[in-house]
């Protein structure tokens, strides 16, 4: 039975949400056949039952007599008999994971291309574009909760395996910026869809690949480390500190770029969606939602103790506040790892907001600030994680608080000159926000990571907050 199969598959893959709780049944919700043959291709909405919840999957389930040693890794089970409507039968099948069969995923790109709808599920292209449909692709391996299909150099579909109700902020905003012909986002080619609880839901996006490409984390960790490799007698003499501006890899320049860029893209999402303010009342009852935040936290944290003096004056400088604060679509979840340097500019990635949160929350509209605060708090860590595990991280503190200082000034006066504007008043705001953050990471840290707590924990010790 299909079923069981899944039920004992599914559990052990990466993007499962329900780790370390037992499976109490699978029930396939659809199935649709978008291609009938051997081998074949099936597209299942999978409900999973754990502790009398309820969460979907996506599973693109491939189906062959005989799978050759490629696939092997990404075999389900033993299934069968099954016949296609006027496809093969065969008595067993061989039930897998089709994203990893590159002489099926094609498919997705063909189906975009022409519109297609396969039962349930519907595949859709911007107008305007075309989509090669000739590309094999292969699997990107480091993400945790979606699968990506890389098509040559060309595409990038994201498939969106645990599903909620609802189409992805993701396609809401990239599809909207792409119609005012904005900068700084990847070309969307296309997406697939179904219908979940009557709610039209996005299964998938397609978009241009960036494959001449560096990662913003990836380029700030390079800095760091030729910073911290640097000695005083490289540039100075031994009696001389040494400084982020004289390291060969200083990163400030990008951390301005992108400071301008990103205040481009705030541009273009107030100008493609709805805008609004927050009126007074509200800004108070957002600083009592931090104060109450920062409570569950110190109760789980007792390290954040000592600093709760320092962050409820930053929130207090919130209450204090006489003016209104403009609100608008946000990115929602930015830091160096959600951008790209490209040859020629920064490009931003990923709109769909904390996936962990519901759709309503991630559509929201928010304070600009919110994503100014992010990317500040990615500075940090990408100063500071490289110290967790060396035995000279004391000596290096110094460097990575510079380092820290020196990109955030250039990413905060990068957004001023691509427009963003940063009051006095704003800056109380932007700090609130600054401390928020770093109490979320606190307890991720001690949850998750707890050698890595001292990084969100060093935010509550800088001086000028």
């Amino acid at each position: 039975m299909l079923e069981e199969l899944l039920a004992a598959w599914i559990g052990r893959q990466r993007w499962f949400g329900g780790k370390g709780r037992p499976i109490d049944r699978v029930s396939i919700d659809s199935d649709a056949t978008i291609e009938a043959g051997d081998p074949g291709l099936r597209h299942l909405v999978v409900s999973v039952w754990q502790d009398g919840t309820r969460d979907r999957y996506q599973v693109l389930l491939g189906l062959r007599s005989e799978l050759p040693d490629r696939l092997k890794h990404a075999l389900i089970g033993m299934y069968g008999p099954y016949s296609f409507d006027d496809g093969p039968s065969h008595d067993e099948w061989c039930a897998y994971d089709a994203v990893h069969d590159h002489e099926l995923t094609p498919w997705l790109l063909e189906c975009m291309g022409r519109d297609c709808d396969w039962e349930t599920v519907r595949f859709r292209h911007l107008p305007g574009v075309e989509i090669d449909t000739s590309l094999r692709s292969i699997v990107l391996g480091a993400e945790q909760s979606n699968t990506s299909l890389v098509y040559g150099d060309a595409y990038i579909c994201k498939l969106f395996r645990r599903l909620v109700p609802g189409v992805n902020p993701e396609l809401e905003v990239i599809t909207a910026l792409a119609e005012r012909n904005a900068p700084h986002i990847a070309q969307p080619y296309g997406w697939v869809e179904t219908d979940l609880d009557g709610t039209p839901t996005t299964l998938a996006i397609t978009q241009e690949f960036l494959s001449n490409s560096n990662d913003g984390w990836d380029l700030a960790l390079a800095s760091v480390r030729d910073l911290y490799a640097m000695t005083p007698d490289d540039a100075y003499g031994e009696s001389a500190p040494v400084r982020a501006a004289d390291a060969g890899g200083d990163f400030a320049g990008e951390s301005f770029r992108l400071g301008a860029a990103t205040a481009r893209v705030h541009h273009e999402l107030a100008a493609a969606f709805p805008t609004d303010v927050i009126e007074i009342p509200e800004v108070k009852r957002m600083a009592e939602g931090f104060r109450r935040r920062l409570a569950r936290a110190v109760s789980e944290v007792p390290d954040l103790r000592e600093h709760v003096g320092t962050i409820e004056a930053v929130y207090h400088r919130v209450e204090e506040l006489t003016s209104e604060v403009p609100v608008q679509r946000v990115h929602g979840d930015y830091h160096l790892g959600q951008v790209m340097r490209t040859n020629t500019d920064w490009v931003v990635l990923d709109f769909e907001g904390e996936p962990g949160q519901p759709l309503a929350e991630r559509r929201a509209l928010s304070s600009p600030l919110r994503d100014v605060a992010g990317m500040l708090r990615s500075f940090d860590y990408a100063a500071r994680h490289l110290l967790t595990d060396r035995p000279d991280a004391a000596e290096l503190e110094p460097r990575a608080e510079e380092w820290a200082a020196r990109n955030r000034s250039a990413f905060l006066d990068g957004y001023a000159e691509g427009g963003g504007t940063i009051s006095p008043a704003d800056s109380a705001l932007l700090k609130a926000f600054e401390m928020a953050k770093a109490v979320y990471e606190v307890v991720y840290e001690a949850r998750n990571r707890p050698a890595w707590v001292g990084i969100p924990l060093a935010a509550f010790r800088r001086t000028g907050l």
